[in-house]
């Protein structure tokens, strides 16, 4: 691969060449323009799920979730495998760990790991 030239976008080859205005990739034969490289693979890192709960859904803003074990709770009662925990609020900066900003029924206000929950 040329110093400037991107790895190809379907088979992330780096023995990319330049063919006029067009990028080829000799392994699979795939020709892209340079800009339609750069735009698939900025897309393809935000498209990327962040969320994923315990069973490797992805978990988005608004969504009903399922405890998936016993919880306890700091000076109160535990959360109960289970327990059913609706409009989810997903960290943009995790909080000592935890993805999940809930309101949990009987136990109020808390933060949630996304691994110990799991998609409704």
């Amino acid at each position: 691969m040329s110093e400037n030239l991107p790895p190809c976008p379907e088979c992330a080859s780096e023995y990319t060449y330049q063919d006029g205005a067009l990028i080829v990739c000799p392994m699979c034969g795939h020709e892209f323009e340079e800009t339609t490289a750069t735009a698939e693979t900025t897309d393809a890192a935000e498209a990327a799920p962040k969320f994923l709960d315990a069973v490797g859904n992805q978990l988005v803003d608004g969504d009903t979730v399922t405890v998936t074990e016993n919880l306890n709770v700091k000076g109160g009662a535990p959360i109960k495998r289970g327990t059913k925990v609706t409009g989810i609020k997903l960290l943009d900066e995790p909080v000592n760990g935890h993805d999940i900003a809930a309101k949990i029924p009987g136990a109020g206000q808390m933060y949630l790991k996304c691994s110990v929950v799991k998609k409704a």
